[in-house]
This record gives structure tokens, C-alpha cells and sequence, in this order.
């Protein structure tokens, strides 16, 4: 991302946080029901993947939507972000002991070698330069850490034009939808990660609404995992959600 389009991005968000006077549900709860199974599956795997007493980041955390399912885990967490004024509206959202707000650009972590033991991301590598954002996020792993993210897949070429039109309503940067993870982005992660698995979701999300409106959001929601189960999702998936393991022992209390 260039430095005029993440200052771009940076007031964006420090606008819209300065404007929230309430924060409402968070988490996937906090999506349609029609779209919530690709978080539902992060939620799931930060749940039965961090443990109480570990160390995690989470990188563009923004207002705090998804921080709230670390935190009940009993972890403690770093959650970075560039804007300011996100990371305070995450801090009135979440008032915990454990945790610790930090501002960060994600191509630079200003943290140290195999500092932590999980980072967690949701919706936000398009916001850095891929290969610099996967480096850093190995760098600040433990040997046998764990990085869990749920994002936008650029696949499909119907969400690629719609991306395209927010960047012409000015809602986006054109770097973000240049820089969103495709299956080439996936497979880098596969290449420095021990292991990796990658659920695919949303084949047909673009039709979700038409559905809700025609047989509700239940209907919609039962048409879109059905859908996804039937055919091969990957190459026009709305969504995906990766879990990654680091090389190395498993350290004792930890991961």
C-alpha cells in the first residue's frame, strides 16, 4: 500500500470511530445471517485454538468487532491498529485487564522476534503489502504459533467489480482491491507454514440478499451453505478462513 492511500485509510477509520457514539454487537453475531458462516469459523478457530495465559495479536483490529473472542479466552491481548481513535473506541468496547492497544502498521510490527504465541486477523491483509504482512506475521510468532484470519477472496469477478465501484465512491483505496488475497496469496502462506488449512465460503454470496428478501434471512443462509457444500467453492468464494502453524516444538503451556 502506498503511503498516501494507507493515510487515506488511517483517516477513514479515524473518522468513522470519532463518529460512534455507540458500539453495538460484535463478532459475527454482528453479521447477516446470510454471511456469518466464514466468522463463524474464525470464531471457532480462536476459541478451540488460543489457550488462557498466551500472547496474541491481532492486526487491523479496528473497533474491537472480533478482539471480544480472544479476550474470553483468557488471553492476553495486543490488539494494533493505525487509527487512533479505533483503538480507543476498542478500548471503551472492551475494558479488560488483559488488554493492551498499540497503533502499528502491520508491514512494520513494532514488536520482537517470537513474541507471540497466536496472531489473529480479520478482514484486513489488503491493507498491507502481502509478502511484507506474511514476514512480519512469521517473525513475531513462536516456533509452533498459530495465525488465524478470515478475509475477502479476489477470485470472483463479480466482487471484483463491486470493489471497483467502491474505490469510484470513494469508500476504498485502489491499493486495498489490488493488494486483496487471492489463491496465489494462499498458497505463499502454505509455503511458510508448516501447515495449512483453508475452509472457502460464499460461491454465490452476491445472491444472498435477493434470497433474504424473497424467503428471508434463515432461507438465505441455509441456500448459501448448501450451495457452498455442493460445488468446488474455492474459485469463487466470497470468503475464506486459514489457519496456519509456525515450524517448530510446541512450547510447553503454550500453542
Amino acid at each position: 500500500m502506498t503511503a498516501n492511500d494507507r493515510e487515506l485509510e488511517r483517516e477513514r477509520y479515524d473518522a468513522r470511530a470519532r463518529t460512534l457514539s455507540q458500539l453495538g454487537a460484535s463478532g459475527a453475531a454482528a453479521v447477516r445471517l446470510a454471511l456469518r458462516a466464514p466468522y463463524e469459523q474464525y470464531e471457532h478457530w480462536i476459541s478451540a485454538q488460543i489457550k488462557p495465559g498466551q500472547r496474541v495479536l491481532e492486526i487491523g483490529a479496528g473497533t474491537g468487532e472480533f478482539s471480544g473472542v480472544v479476550l474470553q479466552t483468557t488471553a492476553e491481548l495486543v490488539a494494533s491498529d493505525i487509527s487512533e481513535f479505533s483503538l480507543r473506541a476498542l478500548a471503551r468496547r472492551h475494558d479488560s485487564r488483559l488488554l493492551t492497544v498499540c497503533m502499528a502498521n502491520m508491514e512494520r510490527l513494532p514488536f520482537g522476534d517470537a513474541s507471540f504465541d497466536a496472531v489473529i486477523s480479520a478482514g484486513t491483509l489488503s491493507y498491507g503489502d502481502s509478502q511484507l504482512v506474511r514476514d512480519e506475521i512469521v517473525r513475531v510468532l513462536r516456533p509452533g504459533g498459530r495465525f488465524i484470519c478470515v478475509d475477502s477472496l479476489n477470485h470472483n469477478p463479480i466482487y471484483r467489480l463491486n470493489r471497483r465501484i467502491h474505490v469510484w465512491r470513494g469508500r476504498r483505496t485502489i491499493s486495498t482491491v489490488r493488494r486483496m488475497p487471492d489463491l496465489s496469496a494462499v498458497e505463499g502462506y502454505r509455503r511458510v507454514f508448516e501447515t495449512v488449512e483453508v475452509r472457502y465460503f460464499g460461491a454465490a454470496a452476491w445472491l444472498a440478499p435477493i434470497v433474504a428478501w424473497l424467503f428471508g434471512e434463515a432461507a438465505s443462509r441455509r441456500f448459501q451453505d448448501k450451495l457452498d457444500g455442493w460445488i468446488n467453492v474455492y474459485r469463487s468464494a466470497f470468503k475464506f478462513v486459514m489457519l496456519a502453524t509456525k515450524a517448530g516444538s510446541t512450547l510447553t503451556g503454550r500453542i
